[in-house]
């Protein structure tokens, strides 16, 4: 149980306490009338004595009585009429006023109760400090948990405790609210006060004595009458007052009268002093003691004075909500068979608007009443000296005369009971003996029958010693009360008078209890068989729940909570509501402060309390226990409660009218994950928009905050700029980016390298400090650290996205965006104190209180969407845009619409009426908002960060609307998606400014450069199409046609060219930095787009080298013609995916030609020779359509070597390749002429075209020339560094001359056996499409590097390359640095020069010697020396049985030395003794570099057998 002001022992004194009647004369009524009070209630604030009394028990033991209270109440005589064990009407009424009277006051000191794991707040701040939508609850518990007081009280209940037991009826089988004395109170001011004493004597001797009287009920025959002369100060004459009273105590006795002088003042003249006012408190109570308590309508009760009724009549204003008393008790006694926890009635169904509205209505029509005691100042005419004097008088007339009365009288009963004994007593007890009677045992008091109708006769010496033990008990004698109530027991179960019996075990239990010293235990059955005595043999309830308060409060003294509670519990009915609710409420308290707390069943019961409180009127206190309740049920995944609970409260609330705390627990409501029904979630719905709308004033000021739908702020998206057209006809748009494309952190990151590269190229190879990659969609992955920057007149578009957390559908209705803006003017730079101080803040928020209303739009136009529907626990995003109109630094608040929730018959009701304006929906939609509040993300840098939760701003609702720029729109025209390895294809792009600014500075990076390009700007106007209309089978090559007389596969044509031409650097390789290698210039006709103008350029694409579908991604930049705005530049993304298939398979070698220089015939051959093997093969599987390739022309590109001639022509003038054929080509190629090696020709590229066809095709123009630049440019890319780093040492080791070093050796030799030759092979193929032939043609690229390594067109080798240097530890240096045996073998090529056949007379001669002349070529540019052995001879014989054996003749070994590029001839000698055919090719020929060690010494094999023919003649 709650904790009690009062200890039991006070509170169970204080139930029981001596009886004094008074009647008065009218004279002394109007003395008392004065003061707005009658005699009983001017007695009533001091009727606690303060000092000690003192009485003597039989034995003449003293006996100290503390703290006695006496009370004091008038004679209101009433008809006999039969008493009821059930509360009547009126008390039921008066009861509920003195509970709802008692509510906890605002701002009262919190208790705070540590249960478990629970802070429970039972405390007068419980409403606010418990409920959902209290956010700092946590807080304020742990402010409270400092408070003194850890239990909590309820003031309520001790009110209605002390007024039911006030108000209980007297009952003829016990005594203790029986009066013991009566004061007869006359005034001074009467002519004879003693005639007047002498009628107030007979008059109560008549209502005591007469039998038509049964109220009021008294103690024993002989009632004690206490004679009091009031005086008045102000008015009467002390002297006769004095001599009045001097005759009074010779007639009556000095103890059996008393002068009491009062009103010293008068009313007027103690106006302004304030005199304390004590009755206040005790007049609300007044009324229960003299009020009907009788259930049937009886005659008009006998008034002994006039004022009696009215002055009892008093009360407070109504605090609660409902309608009046009546109220209250109009539903006690229904006995309907409703669950606990349902609503209140059967109309109250949750959906039931019309509850709602019907209880709206009710709150309206609120009963006051006021009386007497209302709003009245009392004790006007006393003054502290006369409170004093009535202090006095109750103690004199206590100590002087009550107590020596009840001593006189338990001394009488004594003795008469002790002089019966021997006689009556002893003769009973024989009796039952005789007749087998005796002690009935206390256990068969349920199997007895009904004998509560049992009555003594009032001289009865049963109960006389009832009599006696109360009036032992009231002077607080409580060991011979509980002697006299045992034995009273006794004898009453021997008569099985029932109702006696039960009163007397109660009383025995409370004295046994009460005993000081070494008391008896508490004998708890004796109540328990009282209780269930009391209201299942008696049928009397009110007498039980007395029973059952008393001992509740005795089993808490003794921390027994759960007995406590159990009794409480049991003592529930349907009769009475507002007992229920008390005793549950109670129950519940008890749980909690037992040893183990049992929480849940505190909430529990809480709950049926507040229930029962409901059903019995008291709001008020049916509000707060929902709310404690609610504290052990939030959170603890118990929906359905929280539900219940927080609907409850809502409803609650708002009959009580606090319409804010009632949106706020339906609001918790539809915030949560719901697990109810769809029909009760619409229910739930509409409740809260109709309360909602009930709400005063709730949108005149700013909008409220709505709950639905609910809103995942972090995934909203922000999007700048226009949404891009995808198509126009045949265009083609740019795809750049939208909304609809999902974030791929990869994807971003390469768009920011791609901007980084083409922003550096075109700050002069430098990214400025200030770059910051461009973020056209703003999402919770993007970094949003900064203010994202927004050009006016292009508009915001802000992806939200909702959720229905609900099984209804949701309408949403004028969905628009909340914003804030601060204007500002970038164009003219200001100090930043003026550009704050001239800042002017602009919202919209006013303007979107009210739909449909002008929202600014020359600042800020904002869209609105006219309806949004949510199907049931749907997510889906809603794009509302914003249009800036002006420059300055924009907010973006939230959001604001109408909710409403469709009809649950199926109609379309809203739908329909949402075009006749805002009335259409007023019955069911709300207007409100949502902020869109995004947490940033969080910090992780610092030890402070790390250790602490922080977070660091998101400002992608925070844009910055800048001055107007540029904006480009990119279509692509004839653009193809899919395309053979190789194809060379023509297409068309449009660049159209859309702005009102000029731009310019146009480039374009991509990750693929090598797949298109806009042609050479410094060439002369290549000979294709300019225009798509032309285009249809029209090569994209620039062609001329092959002379006439030419021979196929000779050179038709020779051409120098500069890498740079072709934006390539020098040497095809630019440094890492300047992004040069991706970012080309696209030329535009004077340099810019002005405003609405669109130009059209050719591109030409080739398909990649690698089969499959490839993604390509191009950033077009520009810049505003207009210099410093706060944007530098903008982009435009456009990404393809492209198809390849396959086309041919290139596969070339080359061989060095033994041949000498100056055996070349022809001049191009005199600098050296080299033959190039060429192989195709078709590779294409028909996908496409492909019937055959025609190789039309073979082109080469190199700074050192060119192609000079086909060898090996076909016959007919096309070499033809069908599907999986193969051909071969051999090309023979020679140095460039030593004239054009000039310094600047060193940077120039010389292409040599051998057309196979009748067409030439151009190849250093565009676009062949081009593409073979990005080749080499995205293949040296990729080539990795130690190459680029050797080509570097191979440079220096040229100006070394020999003996450099290690590194300058490897150099040398290496640079021997480079090539560097890149053979360009064009080719048409033939498609067959939609029954037409189409012409493809494309172009294959294969680099020679090196002697005698075969080179692919296909990059296998340098992907495997590439994955060989994906290494996770760094690889070490080689140690050697030495050429290997392969590039030595290269140092020297020679060369046997002798006649095929030789005729010799071996007849004349047996010895033929042939002159052999072995020729010498060091092909290095470092010294190096040769030794030539002849003494080899062939051994295998395998070749000795196709070749014979010779000698050399002369000497057999040679020791040389070859300058760099020396040729040297060395004349020999071979012997031959027959004829035959012999292998020249045996002297072994040993080279080394200058200055270098044996091992570097490597034979010089030749590469074929130098035959020759020896006759005989």
């Amino acid at each position: 149980m709650a904790q009690c002001v009062q200890s039991v022992q006070e509170f169970i004194q204080d139930s029981f306490v001596p009886m004094v009647a008074v009647l008065c004369s009218e004279d002394a009524e109007k003395v008392t009338r004065k003061n707005n009070l009658n005699f009983s209630e001017l007695l009533r604030p001091f009727c606690r004595l303060t000092s000690e009394g003192h009485t003597r028990d039989p034995n003449n033991q003293v006996q100290v009585v503390k703290n006695l209270r006496i009370s004091v109440n008038n004679v209101v005589a009433r008809p006999s009429v039969p008493t009821s064990g059930v509360p009547g009407p009126a008390q039921r009424r008066l009861l509920s006023e003195v509970v709802s009277a008692c509510q906890p006051a605002e701002g009262g000191v919190a208790n705070v109760i540590t249960a478990g794991d629970y802070d429970l707040n039972i405390s007068d701040r419980s409403v606010k400090a418990s409920v959902p939508w209290y956010s700092d609850w946590r807080d304020t518990l742990t402010e409270l948990s400092t408070s003194k007081h850890y239990t909590a009280t309820t003031p309520w209940f001790e009110a209605y405790r002390e007024s039911f037991l006030q108000s209980m009826p007297a009952s003829d089988h016990e005594f203790l609210n029986h009066y013991l004395a009566c004061l007869l109170v006359v005034s001074s001011s009467e002519a004879v006060p003693v005639e007047q004493f002498l009628k107030l004597s007979q008059e109560q001797h008549r209502i005591q004595h007469n039998g038509e009287y049964t109220n009021p009920k008294w103690f024993i025959p002989n009632t004690l009458k206490y004679y009091v002369l009031l005086h008045d100060m102000s008015q009467g004459d002390e002297q006769r007052a004095d001599s009045v009273y001097e005759d009074m105590k010779q007639r009556y006795g000095a103890q059996g009268c008393y002068l009491l002088k009062i009103n010293s003042r008068t009313a007027a003249v103690g106006a302004d002093e304030q005199i304390p006012d004590p009755w206040s408190q005790y007049l609300n109570k007044s009324s229960l003691q003299s009020q009907d308590q009788s259930e049937e309508p009886a005659p008009a009760p006998v008034v002994v004075n006039n004022t009696a009724v009215e002055n009892n009549v008093g009360g407070t204003p109504e605090m609660d909500g409902h309608d009046s008393a009546e109220n209250d008790g109009v539903s006690i006694n229904s006995l309907d068979n409703t669950h606990p926890l349902q609503l209140d009635t059967a109309s109250d169904t949750p959906g039931s608007l019309d509850s709602l509205r019907s209880v709206a209505v009710e709150t309206k029509t609120t009963t006051v009443y006021t009386g007497v005691a209302a709003g009245t100042s009392h004790g006007a005419c006393l003054t502290l000296k006369d409170h004093d004097r009535l202090r006095l008088f109750i103690q004199e007339f206590t100590f002087r005369g009550l107590l020596p009365h009840i001593e006189k009288n338990i001394r009488q009963l004594n003795d008469q009971l002790v002089s019966r004994k021997g006689l009556s007593r002893s003769l009973f007890s024989a009796t039952k003996k005789w007749f087998g009677g005796g002690k009935v045992p206390e256990k068969s008091i349920a199997e007895l029958k009904n004998t509560s109708g049992l009555l003594y006769p009032p001289e009865a010496p049963e109960l006389q010693i009832r009599k006696m033990a109360d009036l032992c008990f009231l002077v607080q004698h409580y060991e011979l009360a509980y002697s006299c109530y045992h034995t009273a027991k006794k004898d009453f179960l021997s008569d099985q008078a029932m109702l006696y019996a039960a009163g007397a075990l109660e009383m025995a239990a409370v004295s046994a209890f009460l005993q000081g010293g070494a008391p008896r235990p508490y004998p708890a059955h004796y109540m328990d068989t009282a209780i269930q005595t009391y209201r299942d043999v008696c049928k009397n309830k009110v007498l039980a729940e007395r029973c059952a308060l008393l001992s509740a409060e005795v089993l808490k003294s003794q921390a027994k909570y759960s007995d406590a509670a159990t009794l409480l519990i049991k003592m529930t009915s349907e009769d009475s509501d507002l007992c229920s609710a008390l005793l549950l409420e109670q129950a519940a308290h008890c749980f909690i402060n037992m040893r183990n707390p049992m929480v849940r069943k505190f909430a529990f019961h809480m709950i049926l309390a507040g229930h029962r409180f409901s059903k019995a009127g008291q709001k008020r206190h049916a509000l707060r226990c929902y709310c404690q309740a609610m504290q052990v049920y939030k959170g603890k995944g118990w929906s359905l409660a929280e539900d219940h609970i927080n609907f409850t409260i809502g409803r609650q609330s708002f009959t009580l009218r606090q319409p804010e705390n009632a949106v706020s627990a339906f609001r918790h409501i539809l915030t949560n994950d719901s697990q109810q029904t769809s029909t009760q979630q619409g229910a739930f719905l509409r409740e809260y928009l109709y309360v909602y709308r009930n709400v005063p004033g709730v949108c005149e000021v700013a909008l409220p905050q709505l709950p639905l739908p609910c809103i995942n702020s972090s995934a909203t998206r922000v999007y700048f700029g226009h949404e891009r057209r995808l198509a126009e006809g045949e265009k083609q748009a740019a795809t750049h980016v939208s909304l609809d494309q999902e974030f791929d952190r990869d994807l971003a990151a390469m768009w920011q390298d791609l901007e980084e590269q083409v922003v550096a190229a075109a700050n002069r190879g430098v990214v400025p400090a200030t770059f910051y990659p461009t973020q056209c969609c703003l999402n919770s992955q993007t970094d949003n650290l900064r203010f994202p920057l927004a050009v006016v007149e292009e508009p915001i578009i802000v992806e939200v996205a909702f959720r229905n957390p609900l099984k209804v559908p949701l309408v949403l209705s004028d969905l628009s965006l909340l914003w804030k803006f601060t204007l500002k003017d970038f164009s003219r730079p200001q100090p930043q104190d003026v550009m704050v101080g001239d800042a002017v803040t602009i919202s919209n928020e006013k303007e979107a209180i009210t739909p449909r209303t002008a929202q600014k739009d020359d600042i800020i136009a904002t869209e609105v969407i006219p309806e949004f529907y949510l199907s049931s626990e749907e997510t889906r995003v809603a794009r509302l845009k914003l249009l800036p109109r002006q420059t300055g630094q924009l907010n973006i608040l939230g959001l604001v619409y109408n909710l409403a929730s469709t009809p649950s018959t199926g109609d379309s009701t809203i739908n329909s009426n949402a075009s006749q304006g805002p009335s259409a929906t007023e019955g069911t939609s709300v207007r409100g908002r949502q902020d869109l509040e995004i947490q940033g993300p969080r910090l992780n840098q610092t030890k402070e960060e790390k250790t602490s939760v922080s977070h660091g701003p998101d400002r992608r609702l925070d844009p910055t609307i800048t001055p107007p720029m540029p904006l480009l729109e990119v279509f692509f025209l004839q653009f193809p998606t899919a395309l053979l390895c190789g194809e060379i294809r023509k297409a068309y792009v449009e660049f159209c400014n859309v702005s009102r600014i000029p731009l310019c500075g146009l480039r374009v990076a991509s990750t693929h450069p090598d797949f298109f390009t806009f042609g050479s700007s410094s060439l002369a106007t290549p000979l294709t199409p300019l225009s798509p209309t032309s285009f249809e089978n029209c090569s994209a090559y620039k062609t001329l046609a092959t002379p006439s007389g030419a021979t196929p596969g000779s050179v038709t044509a020779v051409t120098l060219v500069s890498a740079a031409d072709f934006g390539s650097g020098g040497g095809g390789v630019t440094g890492p930095g300047t992004g040069g290698k991706r970012v080309v210039e696209i030329p535009l006709g004077e340099g810019t787009l002005t405003p609405g103008e669109s130009t059209q350029l050719p591109l030409w694409l080739r398909g990649p080298d690698q089969e499959g579908v490839h993604e390509i991604n191009f950033l077009f930049y520009f810049e505003s013609a207009e210099k410093g705005g706060k944007i530098s530049h903008r982009v435009l993304r456009h990404t393809v995916f492209i198809c390849a298939s396959r086309s041919l398979s290139v596969r070339a070698t080359a061989c060095r030609s033994n041949t000498l220089p100056e055996e070349e015939r022809e001049e191009e051959g005199k600098n050296g020779s080299m033959l190039v093997f060429v192989d195709m093969e078709n590779i294409n599987t028909s996908e496409a359509g492909v019937r055959e390739f025609h190789i039309v022309q073979v082109s080469s590109s190199s700074k050192q070597w060119r192609l000079h001639k086909c060898i090996n022509p076909a016959e007919d003038k096309d070499c033809k390749l069908t599907s999986r054929e193969r051909g071969k080509l051999c090309f023979r190629a020679t140095r460039c002429k030593p004239h054009e090696a000039t310094s600047k020709a060193l940077e120039k590229y010389t292409f040599a075209d051998l057309s196979l066809g009748n067409e030439q095709i151009i190849s250093s123009t565009t676009p062949c020339a081009d593409f073979f630049f990005r080749r080499c440019q995205s293949s040296a890319s990729w080539r990795p560094p130690i190459v680029v780093e050797t080509q570097g040492r191979h440079s220096r080791s040229q100006g070394a001359g020999p003996g450099g070093g290690a590194e300058d050796i490897t150099g040398v030799v290496r640079k021997c056996n480079e090539v560097d030759l890149d053979i360009i092979v064009l080719w048409k193929a033939f498609v067959v499409e939609d029954n037409k032939q189409v012409i493809l043609e494309g172009q294959l690229h294969v680099a020679l590097q090196t002697i005698g390594k075969e080179a692919c067109s296909l990059t296998q080798k340098e992907e495997a390359q590439e994955m060989v240097l994906l290494k996770f530890k760094p690889e070490l240096p080689p140690p050697m640095t030495r050429p290997s045996m392969e590039q030595l073998s290269h140092l020297i090529k020679t060369n046997l020069h002798y006649p095929e056949s030789y005729s010799h007379p071996f007849i004349q001669k047996s010895l033929c010697m042939v002159p052999v002349t072995l020729t010498l070529s060091n092909c290095s540019l470092a010294h190096v020396d040769a030794i030539i052995d002849l003494r080899h001879k062939t051994t295998s014989p395998e070749s000795l049985e196709v070749h014979g054996s010779f000698t050399w003749l002369g000497q057999t070994q040679y020791k040389l030395q070859l300058r760099a590029q020396e040729v040297m001839r060395l004349p020999l000698r071979a012997g031959f003794l027959h004829a035959g055919v012999y292998n020249l090719g045996t002297p072994r020929v040993f080279a080394k570099l200058a200055d270098q060690g044996a091992m570097c010494e490597t034979s010089q094999q030749t590469a074929t057998p130098a035959l020759i023919i020896i006759n005989s003649t």
